[in-house]
């Protein structure tokens, strides 16, 4: 199956590349009105538009080059000595200061909505992948497995074990994965997988050199949910499989 990875580098050089080349063309129209015309606050609150647009649009970093493109240009072309990056005045460097300063306010504005709408997104996709995954499986060892499986492909786990309590209450039903993997010491993350009658058996994750939600995360909850899910739907097409089994060998 397909890992999602979530390594974005070179998409993020990419956006910041975009965000800079933003303020350059910008600077385009600014420069042919002229700032006797327009005024050093009115072209900075127009830069200042650029680099909210960029944050908004494609994230902190590439909001933060944009801040920094914005802040050079504006000082090469209009804060006297023109097209130079010295500053004469300190009016200028007052300027060049406080237009810095709102700038990164501005970005840092953005960070929180747009971490938390990363994580969302990240989370449906996840959860989407392993809802695929137990879709139609129709046996419970091999929801078992196929959730194992998944787990460990996401979280790049060292070791990934899924256990399920049967209902004679002798030995649980485990899987693990890898299946010649070895870990010592107790699990970084075990995860209760609970159904209507209660506990039907649990998640234990070793870390490895993945990532991991805290125990509590949403994320954690819910795939452990889609697993209980899938093993409750597994169950009933067992026990309809061996009714229909016992009335074929009682005719």
């Amino acid at each position: 199956m397909r890992k999602i990875r979530f390594s974005k580098t070179p998409e993020l050089l990419v956006e910041c590349a975009k965000a800079m080349a933003l303020a350059l063309f910008v600077t385009v129209p600014l420069f042919l009105i002229g700032r006797q015309t327009l005024g050093e606050s009115v072209i900075a609150m127009l830069y200042l538009g650029v680099v909210g647009w960029s944050a908004g649009r494609w994230g902190q970093l590439p909001g933060m080059c944009a801040a920094i493109a914005s802040t050079l240009t504006f000082n090469f072309f209009f804060i006297p000595p023109f097209f130079t990056f010295a500053v004469g005045q300190l009016e200028g460097w007052l300027v060049l200061s406080i237009f810095l300063g709102v700038s990164v306010l501005v970005v840092g504005r953005f960070r929180e909505p747009l971490a938390r709408a990363r994580i969302s997104e990240r989370d449906a996709k996840l959860m989407y992948q392993v809802s695929a995954a137990l879709a139609g499986l129709r046996t419970r060892q091999a929801v078992l497995y196929a959730l194992a499986r998944n787990l460990q492909e996401i979280f790049y786990a060292a070791l990934v074990e899924v256990v399920m309590e049967t209902e004679t209450g002798s030995i649980p039903a485990v899987v693990k994965l890898p299946t010649d993997e070895f870990v010592s010491g107790p699990p970084d993350r075990i995860v209760p997988i609970e159904a209507v009658p209660g506990l039907i058996g649990e998640i234990h994750i070793w870390r490895g050199n993945g990532w991991l939600p805290p125990e509590d995360s949403r994320l954690l909850q819910d795939l452990a949910a889609l697993g209980a899910t899938a093993l409750e739907r597994a169950r009933a097409v067992e026990m309809e499989s061996h009714a229909g089994r016992l009335a074929a060998e009682n005719r």
